[in-house]
This record gives C-alpha cells, structure tokens and sequence, in this order.
C-alpha cells in the first residue's frame, strides 16, 4: 500500500516502523513542550498524510507513553481519508495525568499509526434484533 507522507520540519527522521515485523509506525513531537500537569495539549507530529481511499489511520499510543505520565486524551484517534491537505497535521492529544508539569523533546516517539482499511457498511433500521439479551453491558465479568 502506497502512502503519501509530508514532513513539516525535514530536520526530523521520516516516521517508520522501529522492528521487522512492528504493527504500528511510530510518529514524532515536531517541537519541544512543557505539558501542565492534569491538562490536555495538543502535539503536533510532523505529518500530513494522503491515504489510499477507502482506508483509515488509527492513532495510538505507543506502550511506553504512561512512562512519562502522559495518555492519549481521546483514548485512540482515527484520520480519515479526506485530512490530507499540505496544512492537516496531524497532532496527539495528550493529557499530563501527573502533578508536575513534563516535557516532550522535538523528535520523541510519543504515538503510532496503522493504516487500515475502512468497509463502508449500510444500516438497516430494526425494531427488534432476535436475539436473547446477555444480561446488559459487562455482564460476562460478574
């Protein structure tokens, strides 16, 4: 699969996967910020992506994230296809879930990216579904 990746500031490497057989493309901080502790900001990561149609980018922390005191905010982030003018960059919403203020450095790891692909599914409005209910949400962990 083909995609088209542009760098906002060249000085920094072109994101790639770091092993043979990783999942995932590891995405870097475009600057230097200081995060304030219990707050949300937004990093920006030196890329705007032209992704093949029909197909999506999902954006995840990398494993190591928690280590710094950081979260992704939103959980995970999808990109879709249609961001992919010169000015979409994308950017990691991250929440300091710590009581000191932490610093990303320009050019640290902090997500990761997977292109996959997106099946459009047609909805069909039912009043009933047929099927016996299982007991309501998280009710297997009881």
């Amino acid at each position: 699969m083909q995609v088209k990746l542009k760098l906002f500031d060249k000085s920094l490497p072109v994101p790639k996967y770091q092993t043979e057989k990783a999942a995932a493309i590891d995405l870097y901080s475009r600057v230097d910020m200081t995060l304030s502790p219990k707050m949300v900001t937004r990093v920006p990561l030196n890329v705007a992506l032209e992704i093949p149609e029909d197909h999506f980018v999902l954006i995840t922390a990398r494993s190591s994230l928690y280590k710094k005191g950081l979260m992704m905010a939103n959980g995970v982030g999808i990109g879709d296809a249609d961001y992919c003018g010169d000015d979409d960059e994308y950017q990691a919403p991250l929440y300091n879930f710590t009581s000191q203020p932490v610093m990303v450095k320009k050019g640290e790891r902090l997500v990761q990216i997977v292109v996959l692909p997106r099946p459009k599914v047609k909805i069909e409005l039912v009043s009933k579904l047929g099927h016996s209910s299982r007991g309501g949400f998280g009710s297997t962990g009881k």
